[in-house]
């Protein structure tokens, strides 16, 4: 029996989970996790409006990992020793004949002031504040904007803003007060959207300019005070600051030899292997991987690197050479409550179509189908 190490609880780490099953190994498998919990970020933008709340994207894992065989730890990874071999966490050392990090990333909270700003994507409680926050203004700016990791750009998850920011623009509609509020939207990037492709970014600044949500772009961020954003070009006021940093790599990563991107990350090749730690991988967030410069930080990103950790990983295992490689491809639905810009991205095509009712539920939809498998 191999033994296998898997850590993290999220998107990238569970699909290793379900393709090691599928791979017919004899395996045993050791999920290394704060708790036995699943959450559903995708869904976030759904819990300032009420569409969804925490218990409705938090998924138990425990008959999950009770049907695929999987011994849960519940502990932080704190380290790495003996060539990879052996995971240090807070709990107690694990020894592994191969491991895949899906551990995430972290934002940057280096921005003076930035504890002013909720960061939506840093879990349920961040999304319930914005809703409570929301629900006791009676009218004001709000301003809401991401950044990227100046040592690498494309360490940035920027995608969630929009739906966050059109979404708040149909809530307040809906609850008759739109007219009370400014909304505001402010990144560094001249072309905020770049990485959804060309079209995209006209399809969204277009959008903000029909639903008179005012724009700040160019000019870098300087920080933040309880009531006001700063950047190089000025400062605006905000009675609520949304804000989205760039990325870095996890705290424990530091404890490790393992070999590191310019922003921080864990260094991947093109089969997701880590240079140097025979059979450790990375997937997801935690990983820098050459391809092009837009390649997204997503969940869908996530679960195609995982698929292809596994794929070489057993193959390594079987005594076979591992030369699974992963596409590159972005895919969303840029919601608003009520509808959704559908994009699509490769190296060959570029697709974007308007915003319809249709992708809302398709994007529900989806969650529906995606989620059933871990209840």
């Amino acid at each position: 029996m191999h033994r296998i190490t898997i850590v993290g609880a999220g998107f990238g780490a569970l699909n290793a989970v379900t393709r090691l099953r599928e791979s017919g190994l004899s395996a045993d498998l050791t999920l290394v996790s704060r708790r036995p919990e699943f959450v559903y970020y995708p869904g976030l933008i759904w819990v300032p409006s009420g569409l969804r709340t925490g218990d409705d994207l938090r998924i138990n894992l425990r008959q999950f990992f009770k049907r695929m065989g999987v011994t849960h730890v519940a502990a932080e990874a704190t380290g790495l020793t003996n060539g990879g071999r052996t995971l240090e966490t807070s709990a107690r050392p694990l020894d592994n004949d191969g491991l895949i990090i899906a551990s995430g990333g972290r934002f940057i909270k280096k921005l003076p002031g930035i504890e002013h700003a909720i960061t939506p994507c840093e879990g349920i409680a961040a999304a319930q504040a914005i809703r409570d926050r929301v629900r006791a203004m009676d009218g004001g700016t709000i301003a809401m904007g991401f950044a990227g990791n100046p040592n690498e750009p494309s360490s940035m998850r920027g995608g969630p803003v929009f739906e966050f920011l059109f979404g708040m623009d149909t809530q307040l509609r809906r609850e008759g007060r739109r007219e009370r509020f400014k909304l505001v939207f402010f990144t560094p990037a001249d072309k905020p959207g770049n990485r959804l492709g060309p079209k995209a970014v006209g399809s969204l600044l277009r959008e903000m300019a029909r639903l008179d949500i005012e724009t700040h772009l160019g000019s870098k961020l300087k920080g933040f005070s309880e009531r006001q954003v700063t950047t190089e070009a000025g400062s605006f006021d905000a009675d609520l600051i949304i804000f989205m940093p760039g990325m870095t790599g996890d705290t424990w990563f530091d404890n490790t030899q393992l070999p590191r991107s310019p922003g921080g990350l864990l260094q991947g090749d093109a089969q997701c292997r880590v240079p140097g730690f025979p059979r450790v991988y990375v997937a997801g967030d935690a990983g820098s991987f050459p391809g092009p410069d837009w390649m997204p930080k997503q969940a869908h990103m996530a679960d195609l690197q995982a698929r292809a950790a596994v794929h070489n990983l057993v193959a390594e295992l079987q005594g076979r050479e591992p030369t699974e490689t992963f596409r590159v491809e972005l895919l969303c639905i840029v919601d608003a409550n009520d509808r959704g810009m559908l994009v699509a991205r490769n190296e060959k095509h570029n697709i974007v179509l308007p915003a319809l009712r249709i992708f809302h539920w398709m994007k529900r939809a989806f969650e529906w189908w995606y989620l059933r498998q871990y209840r």
